[in-house]
């Protein structure tokens, strides 16, 4: 089945009443904005056959970068810059809202909107299990596991990072803290030897990213000296990158 037959086959699935575009790139757009606004409900064997198919692909398709293609920067300190989604480790982390079901904003350029559609539908679908049984939104500071799916890695852990609606506050940099060491505490729990942070509650939580940085690299830092565990500061923008290049090596 080809990428244009395997989109086309999806959105009929999701929305049989949808206009499918007649190009490549309107068809997965029109896709991912329909996983992104769907609800965790169960599909069929033959949608994740095809999902699958067309995602595993997709990501075989991309440079996908392993720890063993990276150089430490410091002791079991890792810095790279590029698509989280793409590197082949044992955990990326993901920056989630309390609600813990991913972004539902179509085609959204959040990390949590890219985990999620690259991932399939059943990670939402994971994530929803997870918060049934909890019983109450996702409280600020905590982690959860998951499989990764159809990324490269082999899971995820999702973590809530603090709101900054004025001033950085001591409680702010408190529960960002608690974020890093309980992705890190969860990561050693199930033997992971690799984890890879995202740059949590910056971006749509409005963190500064130096003072950010300065809790993660703080944080991370502390816990390799007493755990064998390997850590990759990801950044996307240059902006980020220039500031953990300063507080690393």
């Amino acid at each position: 089945m080809t990428r244009d037959a395997q989109l086309a086959f999806l959105i009929r699935d999701l929305s049989p009443a949808a206009a499918i575009p007649p190009d490549t790139d309107g068809k997965w757009r029109l896709f991912r904005a329909l996983v992104n606004v769907r609800k965790p409900t169960p599909v069929s064997d033959e949608f994740l056959e095809v999902q699958d198919a067309m995602l595993q692909t997709m990501a075989s398709e991309k440079n996908n970068t392993g720890l063993e293609d990276l150089q430490p920067v410091e002791n079991a300190l890792y810095l790279w810059q590029g698509d989280i989604t793409t590197l082949r480790v044992d955990a990326i982390v993901n920056a989630a809202n309390s609600g813990m079901l991913g972004c539902f904003v179509p085609n959204h350029v959040c990390i949590d909107n890219a985990i999620h559609t690259f991932a399939g539908v059943q990670l939402r679908l994971e994530c929803a299990d997870i918060m049934a049984r909890q019983g109450h939104p996702e409280p600020t500071g905590q982690a959860k596991i998951t499989s990764a799916y159809n990324l490269p890695s082999k899971y995820v852990l999702h973590t809530v990072g603090p709101i900054i609606t004025n001033k950085v506050t001591a409680r702010d940099c408190e529960l960002l803290a608690d974020c890093y060491r309980a992705c890190l505490v969860l990561a050693t729990q199930h033997s992971l030897q690799s984890v890879a942070f995202c740059c949590i509650s910056t971006g749509e939580f409005h963190f500064p990213n130096d003072r950010a940085a300065e809790v993660a690299v703080s944080v991370v830092r502390d816990f390799v000296q007493a755990y064998p565990i390997k850590v990759i500061f990801n950044v996307f923008k240059d902006t980020d990158r220039r500031i953990y290049e300063k507080l690393l090596g």
